[in-house]
């Protein structure tokens, strides 16, 4: 059993909070965590019978059930979020009594504003995470070519992965996605999610997307505001400062999983994803998501940006926390060159970033100026695995 790195922020937020809401996109392990490794009576809301237990008078229910209690796919019932905060408030001072779970963003942030707020603590849940399945000897390569969704995660036939992916993008068009009164059918949304996966790392143009696809740059955001609610994609926004300097405004879209990205643009083998012609835009669209992932496990209050300007120089990923910028250039080869480093050496001389790393494909830690080191994306990842480590004990 994989024991996922947000566990112990779970635990924290129980500690601190009535209640706890896991958030993450569907199959990425959520009710393996709650069944597996926290303590609680456990309720699939998608369940009919678990369902009727709370439709009729949800108030009785979590009356008479006892704490704490685990409730899946929360979001579908609404009723039981207000019931829920006059359950808590006869009894503020006693925390980790609920543990919500669900997967669609958008609906449990709206019902969590309007009943929960103040009473609850959030925890996002990704699919598996680099650092969470290299002790099971998977390498770096092998991961970022399956993906982190635990099923694909560890099929290691290339038809059997694919496979899966097939039948988790099916249930996705049709089912969660259909539901959301969109006016597409699912055939259409199959193949947006197609195009994203082509301008996978790119800037951001909804009014091509919308001429490609046949509708305005309005229905392009409102689609892609669905989507980033299902955690399947990301747009990063721009770094904006008043340097002077005309800076792109455009955010940067990623498909937030490497697996999913790879079944859209039909790369199933290593070989495919050598040759790939986006290959280097998926290998940063993984280091994107892992360190975001990573870092907002390791700190409270990380904001995530890139930085270009309109002459083309650019800072992958900047991720600020407090006074802190560090800059990221993402380089899918075995060296590093100065020329490499120079969107981080023009970042550091505007004040953008106060500190610079390429992260690469290579295998050794080295300094390419005074204030830029290259270092291994292997060896990156697994480091933030030991920072977590340490944190957990000094917190305990």
């Amino acid at each position: 059993m994989i024991t996922r790195m947000a566990q112990p922020l779970v635990e924290a937020m129980a500690k601190q909070f009535p209640a706890v809401l896991i958030l993450g996109p569907r199959q990425c392990g959520k009710t393996t965590l709650a069944k597996e490794f926290l303590e609680g009576v456990y309720f699939d809301l998608e369940r009919p019978s678990d369902y009727e237990v709370f439709a009729d008078d949800p108030e009785l229910a979590l009356g008479r059930l006892g704490n704490p209690l685990i409730l899946d796919e929360a979001q579908v019932l609404p009723a039981l979020f207000s019931v829920l905060r006059s359950v808590i408030d006869e009894d503020r001072k006693e925390n980790g009594r609920f543990y919500l779970l669900g997967s669609v963003n958008p609906s449990l942030l709206r019902q969590v504003s309007e009943g929960l707020a103040g009473r609850v603590g959030m925890v996002e849940l990704t699919p598996f995470l680099y650092p969470e399945v290299n002790a099971e000897t998977l390498t770096l390569d092998e991961y970022w070519l399956r993906g982190g969704y635990p099923d694909a995660c560890r099929e290691s036939d290339a038809d059997r992965r694919m496979r899966w992916l097939e039948q988790y993008v099916q249930a996705l068009v049709q089912r969660d996605l259909a539901g959301y009164g969109l006016k597409t059918s699912p055939q259409e949304m199959r193949r947006f999610l197609g195009m994203l996966a082509h301008v996978h790392g790119g800037l951001l143009n909804a009014s091509e997307l919308g001429r490609s696809l046949g509708v305005t740059y309005h229905t392009v955001g409102s689609h892609l505001d669905i989507l980033e609610g299902h955690f399947l994609i990301r747009r990063l926004q721009p770094w904006h400062s008043n340097l002077g300097k005309r800076l792109i405004k455009s955010p940067k879209l990623y498909m937030r999983d490497c697996g999913l990205l790879h079944y859209f643009l039909g790369i199933r083998t290593p070989r495919d994803l050598l040759q790939s012609p986006r290959r280097g835009a998926s290998w940063e669209g993984l280091l994107v998501e892992q360190i975001i992932a990573l870092e907002k496990l390791l700190h409270d209050g990380c904001q995530f940006w890139f930085y270009r300007t309109q002459t083309g120089t650019e800072v992958d990923l900047i991720v600020e926390y407090g006074e802190e910028r560090t800059g990221y250039e993402f380089k899918c080869g075995a060296s590093v060159s100065r020329h490499d480093a120079s969107g981080l050496r023009t970042g550091l001389a505007d004040g953008v970033i106060t500190q610079g790393m390429v992260v690469y494909a290579g295998s050794r830690r080295y300094p390419v100026t005074d204030d830029i080191e290259a270092i291994p994306a292997e060896m990156l990842l697994t480091q933030y695995h030991t920072q977590l480590g340490r944190s957990r004990r000094l917190t305990r």
